[in-house]
């Protein structure tokens, strides 16, 4: 049970004006069908998306697999085709062009792979000059272009290495600047972090979010890990079963989810897990002389204040911390606290009414002894 009243962020909700008169990505009422084949049915990987991507903005699509993810970002670059609607990049419907004119316009999208996609023959500088050499750059501009690519992302010094020398970050690394080569004005990142342990995840999406600042580079990214959106994304589509469920800022989004899959995705992030110990004592019914569990969303302008202590002396209640988290989200504070309260009406509707008076989120969980 929600306590506390919002506006829903759902596929269903209006895109800002703001967002779809700028964006340099559109999806509108996308659906893509694969057909039968010999031993298996057509499969339905999207239908009904609608999507904007605003320029120069970090957009993450998270979803499991097979919720569709890949099928969405390889439509951008017209790796396949629609089956219904239109794919719009840089006000050019990719969906309509032919596969000559496609190559043209391939070059302005750039994409990095989660296996890295490097060949093992060539050096890293060789391996970030061939989407040039294919292009038919000559070799000065090559080196003028590929060389502070090679500085931007810290690998200058590792020019003449071959993959077979470099860490899985490295690789990534020259995935980036081979992506970023042909100077391109969309970034797409197929779970790009996926194959990496969590320090170095943590070094290339600080190096996406440079790559944003100083480039002024949109990036669209896919990942199945909310922790990935949370870092660097500034809104946020949530994919089930080929459909767009969810959708918004991302900050909205993590504080007030309103979609299962959205929480289920955020289960263990920012405190909001259930701690063993109550998750296993936890009842849907009222237990005599026991607490009822009520989770804690602060956000907004009372985010960092004493709110439990002020309970606590105001109303004279006991507020018994089972578990939760503090932390940031945008730049924004946010945290999460999992209370227990007395299982007594009168006492549990003061609370409830004294939380929300300072727009705080509450949702009782259950009951324990």
């Amino acid at each position: 049970m929600t306590v506390n009243a919002h506006s829903p962020i759902t596929a269903d909700a209006a895109i800002p004006a703001s967002a779809e008169e700028d964006a340099i990505i559109r999806f509108e009422g996308v659906a893509k069908s694969f057909p039968a084949r010999k031993n298996s049915a057509a499969v339905h990987a999207l239908a009904g998306i609608d999507l904007a991507v605003p320029r120069s903005s970090i957009v993450g699509v998270i979803g499991r697999s097979g919720a569709g993810k890949s099928t969405l970002i390889r439509l951008v670059n017209g790796l396949e085709k629609p089956t219904a609607g239109r794919v719009i990049v840089d006000g050019t419907d990719v969906t309509r062009l032919d596969e000559r004119t496609l190559r043209s316009v391939r070059r302005s999208i750039g994409m990095v792979f989660q296996h890295f996609n490097l060949l093992s023959s060539r050096t890293v500088f060789d391996n970030v000059a061939l989407p040039l050499e294919i292009a038919g750059t000559d070799r000065r501009t090559i080196e003028q272009r590929v060389n502070p690519l090679l500085e931007l992302v810290g690998l200058a010094d590792k020019r003449g290495r071959y993959p077979a020398e470099l860490s899985g970050g490295q690789k990534q690394r020259v995935g980036i600047a081979r992506a970023l080569a042909t100077q391109p004005k969309v970034l797409l990142s197929d779970e790009a972090t996926s194959a990496l342990d969590p320090e170095t995840t943590r070094s290339i999406l600080d190096l996406l979010a440079t790559i944003n600042r100083e480039l002024g580079l949109t990036i669209l990214l896919i990942t199945h890990e909310m922790a990935v959106i949370r870092a660097i994304a500034q809104r946020v589509a949530v994919l089930d079963a080929g459909r767009i469920v969810e959708q918004g800022d991302v900050f909205d989004l993590f504080t007030r989810p309103q979609h299962e899959t959205t929480r289920s995705f955020l289960a263990a992030e920012s405190g909001r897990e259930l701690p063993a110990f109550v998750a296993s004592q936890i009842r849907p019914e009222p237990v005599p002389g026991g607490q009822v569990v009520v989770r804690i969303v602060f956000r907004g302008p009372f985010a960092t204040h004493p709110v439990l202590s002020q309970l606590a002396r105001e109303l004279g209640i006991d507020v018994n911390i089972l578990g939760g988290a503090v932390d940031s989200i945008a730049g924004r504070p946010f945290g999460t606290l999992i209370v227990g309260l007395p299982n007594n009406g009168s006492s549990l509707d003061k609370a409830l009414a004294f939380l929300k008076a300072r727009d705080l989120d509450t949702e009782v969980l259950g009951h324990v002894a």
